[in-house]
C-alpha cells in the first residue's frame, strides 16, 4: 500500500499527475466552502459537511507524513502547521466559535507551495516555466487578501450587515492598497492594528507581485553536475521536461 501511496503522491506517470492535480482542485473546493461558509450559521449540514471535508484532509496529511523522507523537516512546512490547524479547526466544528472558523482559510497556503505541483506545473506548462515567479506572487497576494478578507468578515463585520462578504473585501482592498475611503473603518484598537498589518503585508505583496511580472522573464533549471536549481534568461528555445524532473528521478 505505501508503494501506492508514493506512486500517487510522487510519481511520474499520468495517473499520478493526475492525481495530485485532482488533490488541488479538492483545495479549491474547500476553500470556496470554507469563505462561503465562514459567516453562516453552522447547522447539521455545514458541520456534516466539515467533518467529511476534514476526513479527508485528514488522510491527505497522513499519506504525505507516511511517505516522506524526513517527517520532522515536513512537520515544519507551513503548509502543513497550516493543515493541522484547518483539520483539527473541521472535527471540532460543534465546539467552535465563528471566531476560530476563520483558521479554515489557512487550506489556502497549500494552493501553490506543495511541490510536487510546482514540478508538475513545469514539466507540463510552459506558461508557467516563463511566468513562475509571476504566478507564485499572484496566488501568495491572492491567497492573503481572501485569509485577510475572510478574517476581517468574521471578527469586524456585523452580523445583521446587507453585504457582509463584499464589505470585507472592500475594506480589505481598500486598506491594503491604502486608498482608504473611510466608509468602512474598523475603530477598536484591536482593528486598527489589523489594518496596520494589512497595509505592511500587502504593500510587501504587491511589489513582489510587481517586481515578477515586470523583471526579465527566467526560467528554473536543474543543473546536471550539481543537482542544484539554477536561474538563466529565457531564450527562444523552452528547456527540457527532464530538467524540471524531481530529484528522485
Amino acid at each position: 500500500m505505501k508503494k501506492t501511496v508514493k506512486f500517487l503522491y510522487i510519481g511520474k506517470a499520468p495517473i499520478s499527475v493526475w492525481f495530485r492535480y485532482g488533490l488541488i482542485l479538492f483545495d479549491v473546493v474547500t476553500i470556496i466552502f470554507f469563505v462561503a461558509t465562514a459567516h453562516f450559521p453552522h447547522g447539521p449540514w455545514v458541520t456534516g459537511i466539515s467533518w467529511v471535508v476534514g476526513f479527508i484532509i485528514l488522510l491527505d496529511f497522513s499519506a504525505r507524513m507516511w511517505i516522506a523522507k524526513d517527517r520532522w523537516k515536513l512537520l515544519r512546512k507551513i503548509y502543513t502547521l497550516a493543515d493541522i490547524v484547518v483539520i483539527v479547526s473541521l472535527i471540532l466544528d460543534p465546539f467552535l466559535t465563528g471566531n476560530l472558523a476563520f483558521l479554515r482559510i489557512l487550506r489556502a497556503l497549500r494552493l501553490i507551495h506543495s511541490y510536487h505541483l510546482l514540478w508538475d506545473l513545469r514539466r507540463d506548462s510552459t506558461f508557467f516555466r516563463t511566468h513562475e515567479d509571476a504566478v507564485i506572487a499572484a496566488i501568495n497576494l491572492l491567497v492573503f487578501v481572501f485569509a485577510t478578507s475572510t478574517a476581517v468578515l468574521v471578527f469586524f463585520i456585523p452580523e445583521d450587515a446587507k453585504n457582509p462578504y463584499i464589505d470585507a473585501l472592500y475594506f480589505t482592498m481598500a486598506t491594503l492598497t491604502t486608498t482608504g475611503f473611510g466608509d468602512i473603518t474598523l475603530s477598536t484598537p484591536w482593528g486598527k492594528l489589523f489594518s496596520v498589518f494589512i497595509m505592511v503585508v500587502g504593500v510587501a505583496l504587491f511589489v513582489r507581485l510587481a517586481q515578477a511580472i515586470f523583471m526579465p522573464q527566467k526560467v528554473r533549471h536543474k543543473c546536471p553536475s550539481c543537482g542544484l536549481f539554477c536561474q538563466s534568461a529565457l531564450n527562444n528555445d523552452p528547456p527540457s521536461a527532464s530538467k524540471f524532473d524531481p530529484p528522485w528521478s
